[in-house]
């Protein structure tokens, strides 16, 4: 791996070089892309925010994951059923890179700079993905609504090195993360804030018990 490698960087590459990928706009709650069909597509997002999210057969939403800034996705990281359909929904305007995983280790015509760097590097943003893939995992074996809260804010101190930091999720979209009931979660979070564990204000979470 190229060790001045950065996903920024990378990105710029792209803007005026390689003719295999698409840059695409999306407008917040538009869908991204499905993952019902097999297309090996695996997209990058430049801007914006963006959600997994899975639907049962009562209309009831789940969120997989939330996407940021240079966060990768694709249908090549789930499998894919009939009975399984996945959504990546914008959560605000977005901009997304798309390239197909089949052309990532074949050669451009133009043999550009972005496509060389893309093969060298790949490895790097899967094993990226790998990680959030077992923080997601992670978080959905806890017991508890406590202890899935408490697991994910330590999750959220950790990448911010602060105590104090912003949810990323409205709280309904939170409870959907963390695939519990949302009244439940609200009742934990306002005990957690009662016996002293956090400070909320908005959507700002201070750990009082790290």
């Amino acid at each position: 791996m190229d060790s001045n490698f950065t996903i920024d960087n990378f990105l710029t590459d792209f803007y005026n070089n390689c003719k295999n990928v698409q840059r695409k706009t999306f407008h917040k709650n538009q869908t991204i892309t499905t993952y019902i069909q097999k297309r090996n597509q695996i997209g990058i997002i430049i801007s914006g925010e963006a959600d997994l999210v899975r639907y049962d057969l009562n209309g009831d939403k789940s969120i997989i994951e939330h996407y940021t800034k240079n966060d990768i996705f694709g249908e090549a990281f789930y499998i894919i059923s009939t009975n399984n359909e996945l959504y990546v929904e914008a959560k605000k305007n977005c901009e997304i890179l798309f390239f197909n995983y089949d052309n990532i280790y074949r050669k451009c015509r133009n043999n550009c700079k972005f496509h060389q760097t893309l093969s060298e590097n790949f490895s790097s943003l899967i094993l990226n993905k790998v990680m959030d893939l077992n923080t997601r995992l992670e978080i959905l074996t806890k017991r508890s609504i406590r202890e899935k809260l408490c697991g994910y804010f330590n999750i959220l101190s950790t990448r911010n090195f602060n105590k104090t930091f912003s949810l990323p999720f409205s709280l309904t979209d939170l409870a959907d993360f963390l695939s519990v009931d949302r009244s439940a979660m609200m009742r934990e979070l306002k005990s957690l804030k009662d016996e002293g564990f956090i400070l909320k204000t908005g959507n700002k979470i201070t750990l009082l018990y790290k």
